[in-house]
Protein backbone atom coordinates (compact mmCIF):
# COMPACT_ATOMS: atom_id res chain seq x y z
CA UNK A 1 0.00 0.00 0.00
CA UNK A 2 1.42 3.35 -0.96
CA UNK A 3 0.51 6.42 1.06
CA UNK A 4 2.01 9.79 1.70
CA UNK A 5 2.61 11.11 5.16
CA UNK A 6 2.60 14.81 5.88
CA UNK A 7 5.35 16.36 7.99
CA UNK A 8 2.82 16.64 10.84
CA UNK A 9 2.05 12.90 10.53
CA UNK A 10 5.76 12.13 10.81
CA UNK A 11 6.16 14.52 13.75
CA UNK A 12 3.24 12.89 15.61
CA UNK A 13 4.57 9.36 15.03
CA UNK A 14 8.05 10.48 16.17
CA UNK A 15 6.60 12.16 19.25
CA UNK A 16 4.66 9.02 20.25
CA UNK A 17 7.79 6.90 19.74
CA UNK A 18 9.74 9.35 21.89
CA UNK A 19 7.29 9.62 24.81
CA UNK A 20 5.97 6.00 24.63
CA UNK A 21 2.40 6.93 25.61
CA UNK A 22 0.56 10.08 24.50
CA UNK A 23 -3.07 10.93 25.19
CA UNK A 24 -5.33 12.45 22.56
CA UNK A 25 -5.76 15.77 24.41
CA UNK A 26 -1.97 16.27 24.54
CA UNK A 27 -1.77 15.69 20.78
CA UNK A 28 -4.54 18.28 20.29
CA UNK A 29 -2.61 20.78 22.42
CA UNK A 30 0.77 20.18 20.78
CA UNK A 31 -0.14 19.62 17.12
CA UNK A 32 -3.68 20.85 16.37
CA UNK A 33 -4.32 23.82 18.66
CA UNK A 34 -4.21 26.37 15.85
CA UNK A 35 -6.94 24.68 13.76
CA UNK A 36 -10.62 25.60 13.70
CA UNK A 37 -11.80 22.20 15.03
CA UNK A 38 -8.68 20.82 16.75
CA UNK A 39 -10.28 17.78 18.41
CA UNK A 40 -12.03 16.62 15.23
CA UNK A 41 -8.87 17.16 13.19
CA UNK A 42 -6.79 15.20 15.71
CA UNK A 43 -9.30 12.31 15.84
CA UNK A 44 -9.32 12.10 12.05
CA UNK A 45 -5.51 12.01 11.77
CA UNK A 46 -5.08 9.48 14.59
CA UNK A 47 -7.69 7.08 13.18
CA UNK A 48 -5.91 7.23 9.81
CA UNK A 49 -2.45 6.59 11.32
CA UNK A 50 -3.86 3.72 13.40
CA UNK A 51 -5.51 2.09 10.38
CA UNK A 52 -2.27 2.42 8.47
CA UNK A 53 -0.58 0.43 11.26
CA UNK A 54 1.83 3.26 12.11
CA UNK A 55 0.73 3.64 15.75
CA UNK A 56 -1.01 1.54 18.40
CA UNK A 57 -3.72 2.70 20.77
CA UNK A 58 -5.39 1.71 24.01
CA UNK A 59 -8.93 2.67 24.89
CA UNK A 60 -8.46 1.67 28.54
CA UNK A 61 -8.18 5.40 29.14
CA UNK A 62 -10.39 8.28 28.17
CA UNK A 63 -9.45 10.07 26.01
CA UNK A 64 -7.60 7.42 23.97
CA UNK A 65 -3.88 6.92 24.59
CA UNK A 66 -1.60 6.22 21.63
CA UNK A 67 1.48 3.99 21.78
CA UNK A 68 4.34 3.10 19.43
CA UNK A 69 3.77 0.10 17.14
CA UNK A 70 6.54 -1.84 18.88
CA UNK A 71 5.46 -0.83 22.40
CA UNK A 72 6.54 -3.45 24.90
CA UNK A 73 4.03 -2.32 27.50
CA UNK A 74 0.62 -3.91 27.94
CA UNK A 75 -2.35 -1.75 27.05
CA UNK A 76 -3.56 -1.76 30.66
CA UNK A 77 -0.11 -1.31 32.23
CA UNK A 78 0.45 1.16 35.07
CA UNK A 79 3.60 2.14 33.15
CA UNK A 80 1.32 4.09 30.78
CA UNK A 81 0.34 6.44 33.63
CA UNK A 82 4.03 6.92 34.37
CA UNK A 83 4.78 7.91 30.78
CA UNK A 84 1.80 10.29 30.80
CA UNK A 85 3.26 11.91 33.95
CA UNK A 86 6.57 12.45 32.13
CA UNK A 87 4.65 13.93 29.20
CA UNK A 88 2.87 16.29 31.59
CA UNK A 89 6.23 17.58 32.87
CA UNK A 90 7.31 18.22 29.27
CA UNK A 91 4.06 20.07 28.48
CA UNK A 92 4.46 22.27 31.57
CA UNK A 93 7.98 23.15 30.43
CA UNK A 94 6.61 24.05 26.98
CA UNK A 95 4.42 26.70 28.61
CA UNK A 96 7.64 28.59 29.44
CA UNK A 97 10.07 27.46 26.75
CA UNK A 98 10.30 24.38 24.51
CA UNK A 99 12.92 22.02 25.99
CA UNK A 100 15.77 20.86 23.78
CA UNK A 101 17.67 17.55 23.54
CA UNK A 102 14.72 15.70 25.13
CA UNK A 103 15.35 12.07 26.12
CA UNK A 104 12.64 10.00 27.84
CA UNK A 105 14.07 7.34 30.18
CA UNK A 106 17.62 8.54 29.65
CA UNK A 107 20.42 6.01 30.17
CA UNK A 108 23.54 8.17 30.33
CA UNK A 109 25.73 5.35 31.65
CA UNK A 110 26.23 1.82 30.36
CA UNK A 111 27.03 0.53 33.80
CA UNK A 112 24.36 -1.84 35.11
CA UNK A 113 22.42 -0.43 38.03
CA UNK A 114 23.35 3.16 37.18
CA UNK A 115 21.06 6.18 36.99
CA UNK A 116 18.05 6.06 34.66
CA UNK A 117 16.33 9.46 34.84
CA UNK A 118 12.75 9.63 33.61
CA UNK A 119 13.61 12.66 31.49
CA UNK A 120 16.66 14.58 30.34
CA UNK A 121 16.37 17.94 28.66
CA UNK A 122 17.96 21.32 28.31
CA UNK A 123 15.37 23.75 29.61
CA UNK A 124 15.92 27.49 29.35
CA UNK A 125 19.63 27.00 28.80
CA UNK A 126 20.28 24.57 31.68
CA UNK A 127 20.53 20.76 31.61
CA UNK A 128 18.21 18.80 33.91
CA UNK A 129 17.59 15.20 34.83
CA UNK A 130 14.01 14.76 36.02
CA UNK A 131 12.69 12.02 38.30
CA UNK A 132 8.88 11.81 38.38
CA UNK A 133 7.79 10.27 41.68
CA UNK A 134 4.09 9.44 41.36
CA UNK A 135 4.06 7.20 44.43
CA UNK A 136 5.39 7.68 47.94
CA UNK A 137 8.72 6.02 48.65
CA UNK A 138 10.86 5.67 51.76
CA UNK A 139 13.50 8.33 52.27
CA UNK A 140 16.11 5.55 52.17
CA UNK A 141 14.99 4.62 48.64
CA UNK A 142 15.08 8.23 47.44
CA UNK A 143 18.49 8.80 49.07
CA UNK A 144 19.75 5.62 47.36
CA UNK A 145 18.66 7.16 44.05
CA UNK A 146 20.58 10.37 44.90
CA UNK A 147 23.61 8.26 45.83
CA UNK A 148 23.57 6.75 42.32
CA UNK A 149 23.66 10.27 40.87
CA UNK A 150 26.66 11.03 43.10
CA UNK A 151 28.41 7.87 41.88
CA UNK A 152 27.85 9.01 38.32
CA UNK A 153 29.13 12.48 39.22
CA UNK A 154 32.39 11.04 40.57
CA UNK A 155 32.76 8.69 37.58
CA UNK A 156 33.29 11.69 35.29
CA UNK A 157 31.46 9.86 32.46
CA UNK A 158 29.01 12.72 32.15
CA UNK A 159 31.72 15.08 30.90
CA UNK A 160 31.67 13.40 27.48
CA UNK A 161 27.88 13.16 26.97
CA UNK A 162 26.95 14.29 23.47
CA UNK A 163 24.98 17.38 24.57
CA UNK A 164 27.84 18.90 26.58
CA UNK A 165 29.13 22.25 25.24
CA UNK A 166 32.33 21.11 23.53
CA UNK A 167 34.26 24.35 23.93
CA UNK A 168 33.26 25.08 27.54
CA UNK A 169 33.48 23.45 30.94
CA UNK A 170 31.27 20.36 31.19
CA UNK A 171 28.08 20.77 33.26
CA UNK A 172 26.50 18.18 35.55
CA UNK A 173 22.71 18.56 35.24
CA UNK A 174 20.56 19.66 38.16
CA UNK A 175 18.31 16.84 39.40
CA UNK A 176 14.62 17.70 39.71
CA UNK A 177 12.43 15.45 41.84
CA UNK A 178 8.81 16.00 40.79
CA UNK A 179 7.03 14.92 43.94
CA UNK A 180 4.12 16.08 46.09
CA UNK A 181 6.09 14.87 49.13
CA UNK A 182 9.29 16.51 50.40
CA UNK A 183 12.00 14.02 51.26
CA UNK A 184 14.82 14.74 53.70
CA UNK A 185 17.51 13.87 51.17
CA UNK A 186 20.63 15.83 50.42
CA UNK A 187 23.88 15.93 48.51
CA UNK A 188 27.05 17.93 48.98
CA UNK A 189 27.92 17.59 45.31
CA UNK A 190 24.71 17.85 43.27
CA UNK A 191 21.96 20.41 42.89
CA UNK A 192 18.72 18.71 43.92
CA UNK A 193 15.40 20.48 43.50
CA UNK A 194 12.19 19.06 44.95
CA UNK A 195 8.99 20.53 43.53
CA UNK A 196 5.46 19.28 42.91
CA UNK A 197 5.47 20.65 39.35
CA UNK A 198 7.41 22.70 36.82
CA UNK A 199 5.06 25.58 37.63
CA UNK A 200 6.33 25.46 41.23
CA UNK A 201 9.92 25.41 39.96
CA UNK A 202 9.30 28.56 37.93
CA UNK A 203 7.59 30.28 40.88
CA UNK A 204 10.56 29.42 43.12
CA UNK A 205 12.95 30.71 40.50
CA UNK A 206 11.06 34.01 40.24
CA UNK A 207 11.19 34.29 44.04
CA UNK A 208 14.93 33.57 44.14
CA UNK A 209 15.58 36.16 41.42
CA UNK A 210 13.66 38.77 43.39
CA UNK A 211 15.60 37.88 46.54
CA UNK A 212 18.91 38.23 44.66
CA UNK A 213 18.02 41.78 43.70
CA UNK A 214 17.17 42.67 47.29
CA UNK A 215 20.27 41.27 48.97
CA UNK A 216 23.89 40.45 48.22
CA UNK A 217 24.48 37.05 46.57
CA UNK A 218 25.26 34.23 48.98
CA UNK A 219 25.81 30.50 48.77
CA UNK A 220 22.78 28.22 49.16
CA UNK A 221 22.69 24.53 49.95
CA UNK A 222 22.09 22.29 46.93
CA UNK A 223 18.69 21.13 48.12
CA UNK A 224 17.18 24.57 48.74
CA UNK A 225 18.86 27.16 46.56
CA UNK A 226 18.05 27.17 42.88
CA UNK A 227 21.10 28.50 41.11
CA UNK A 228 20.12 27.69 37.56
CA UNK A 229 20.06 29.55 34.31
CA UNK A 230 16.39 30.10 33.47
CA UNK A 231 16.67 33.04 31.11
Amino acid sequence: MSFRLSQRDKDIIGFINQFRAVDRDSLVELFFKQLKSPVNACNSVMVRLYRLGLIERTQQYSPTVYLPVDAKIKKNSQKILHFLSILDVYKQMCEYSTPKQVIVEDKPTRRKGGIEPDLFCIFKGSPFWVEVQRNQYSEQKIQAKINLYEEFFFSGEWKTLYWQPGNQTAIFPSVILITPIRYAVSSNHLRIIQVASIHELMEKYKGSQKQKKEEKPRMHSSSTGIKINLL
